[in-house]
């Protein structure tokens, strides 16, 4: 619909030319006869398609009601990001066959049962092309070595089609076959009665494809003149080459709102973080800026439910619920909720918000409703928080909250609890490696005040420790974090460990604003404070916040305003 490919991600309508949507065949056709007849005989294909297939959501419904037996899920996390996620992930139990093709060696997909994990190569690995809006191909090559046994999806793909029979159809030697082939395909019978059409670049040599510089289709075959603007002169792509102007009516799909259900729970991105973060939230300088799984409320909606800012709040849906830290935003519209998609059971222990999306969508193209889903949102309350950092993943307490955060060095988690003090006492050394060879243990404990500290170290290395204190007052986690990604500690450094203090006298920066130079709130509240930066552009002289990116502009700006932006409590 409309003049862009209005999409969530990089290569999107890359995707789409080369068929990669239930609706579609590649190269823009559709499933009519003509065009599937067309396809057939230029793949020489005994066997096409002869209709649409399940959209994601319906796919995975199918899966459930047992008329789906075999899944091939490649490069996405659907046990996360489907609606009614958790369903999603129960029915894959059901599959015969179960295969995944990654990156990582586990997420929630592949925890839900796959029967086969395929390495996949990752994006910094892979060599091809992509596309962006303007209908631009530019040509992916790849910066970093593929690593043990992984494999581009081409590749992996015509391997197994190899092996079920279809060898002469599946011979590539390099990536450059599969363009010129995707190319010609685009000009079969096309004449120019079709909008993709790149069939100028499927003679490319070798040589001449890994040189492609970007290049914006169409590109037809014979033409001396580039078409860089469509329809500049008319002749749209259908029968009568006259536009088609449709203005649909929207069905009444969305969930009704009701007195259990009082809010519409919107769903969307952080500014650093990148879908189920099986890749970005291994990022330790990313993870500092949103650290934990919330929920965004407005204050009036805050005051009337009994929310506080920095507290926690249970969100419950038709379908499911989860536990997410408070965030009181002036910014949020009263009646709305919004909760970020990122976290998985992999990093929190109630914080897969797709468990409570509904699983409408959009009866042309199957996009779901993540916007709206009717909820209610109730307060909860922990006596104790804290955090634990340790070499190695830890186990908690399936009564403990918690949220995995990536840490130089190892795995950090910030947790809230009612289990008392000397519970902790007991599960610590177990955490943090009671029992090895050379580990020394340094340990606080005030059982009136509710605090205990636990330090491990060996060979000079802070080898891991646990924090837990009331929760108003939380143990802050900036100064040990620090000294628990250093590869030695002086005696001084050890002795100030349990204080959650620096030895160094370093100022606490507060939590992390600008990530591409770890800037955090208190180091440009000081800047601010001291007259050293009136603006945001003093504050990018003076710290270089804001310099780079710029994906913390808005936050600087809010900041200056006097306005701290919500979601940078921690």
């Amino acid at each position: 619909m409309g003049p862009f490919s209005l999409t969530g991600q990089p290569n999107a309508m890359g995707g789409r030319e080369v068929g990669g949507l239930a609706n579609q065949l590649a190269a823009h056709m559709g499933f009519s006869p003509a065009e599937i007849d067309r396809v057939r005989r230029f793949w020489k294909a005994s066997h096409m398609a002869t209709h649409e297939g399940l959209k994601a959501v319906q796919m995975f419904e199918g899966v459930a009601a047992g008329r789906i037996k075999a899944l091939w899920v490649m490069a996405t996390n659907p046990a996360v990001s489907l609606p009614r996620a958790g369903a999603m992930r129960d029915a894959l139990a059901k599959l015969d066959l179960f295969v995944v093709s990654d990156n990582v060696r586990t997420n929630d997909t592949v925890e839900a049962g796959a029967h086969v994990l395929l390495p996949a190569a990752a994006w910094g690995e892979k060599d091809g092309a992509v596309t962006n809006s303007e209908r631009r191909i530019t040509r992916q090559r790849a910066f970093l070595p593929t690593p043990g046994e992984a494999k581009p999806d081409w590749w992996i793909v015509s391997q197994v089609a190899r092996r079920m029979g279809h060898a002469s159809a599946f011979a590539y030697r390099v990536v450059a076959d599969v363009f010129r082939e995707h190319a010609a395909l685009s000009a079969f019978e096309n004449k120019g009665r079709r909008d993709f059409d790149i069939g100028g670049l499927a003679e490319l040599s070798d040589p001449a494809y890994e040189a492609l510089e970007p290049t914006q289709w169409p590109v037809r075959a014979q033409e001396k003149r580039r078409q860089r603007r469509f329809f500049a002169e008319g002749g749209f792509f259908t029968a009568d080459r006259k536009a088609r102007f449709v203005a649909p009516e929207m069905p009444a799909l969305r969930e009704a709102l009701s007195e259990a259900f009082p809010f519409r729970l919107n769903t969307g991105r952080v500014r650093d973080q990148w879908h189920t973060m099986t890749r970005s939230g291994a990022s330790p300088r990313l993870a500092l800026h949103c650290p934990e799984p919330f929920v965004e409320i407005a204050p009036s909606d805050a005051v009337t439910f009994g929310l506080v800012d920095g507290g926690f709040a249970r969100v419950t849906t038709r379908h499911g619920e989860v536990v997410l830290k408070v965030v009181v935003s002036a910014g949020q519209q009263a009646g709305s909720l919004f909760a970020p998609i990122h976290w998985s059971a992999m990093t929190a222990s109630s914080g897969r918000i797709d468990d409570l999306v509904a699983s409408v969508t959009d009866p042309h193209s199957g996009q779901p409703e993540s916007k709206a889903t009717p909820a209610a949102v109730t307060p909860v309350a922990f006596a104790s928080r804290g955090f634990v950092l340790a070499r190695r993943p830890v186990t908690l307490s399936p009564s403990t909250w918690w949220a995995r955060v990536a840490v130089a060095g190892g795995a950090g988690y910030l947790l809230a609890t009612n289990e008392p003090v000397g519970a902790w006492q007991q599960a610590a050394r177990a955490l943090l490696g009671e029992g090895v060879e050379s580990i020394e243990f340094a340990e606080y404990i005030d059982v009136p005040r509710g605090l205990y500290r636990l330090a491990a170290f060996a060979g000079g290395r802070l080898e891991g420790c646990l924090f837990v204190g009331p929760a108003a007052a939380a143990p802050q986690w900036d100064a040990v974090r620090e000294m628990f990604a250093a590869a030695a500690l002086a005696a001084p450094q050890r002795r100030m460990v349990l204080s959650a203090k620096s030895a160094d006298g370093v100022a606490d920066p507060g939590p992390m604003i600008c990530s591409c130079f770890g800037v955090g709130l208190n180091a440009i509240r000081g800047a601010l404070a001291s007259g050293a930066a009136a603006n945001v552009e003093e504050i990018g002289k003076a710290l270089r916040a804001g310099t780079n990116c710029g994906s913390c502009l808005p936050e600087l700006r809010r900041i200056v305003q006097g306005t701290t932006h919500e979601r940078v409590a921690v």
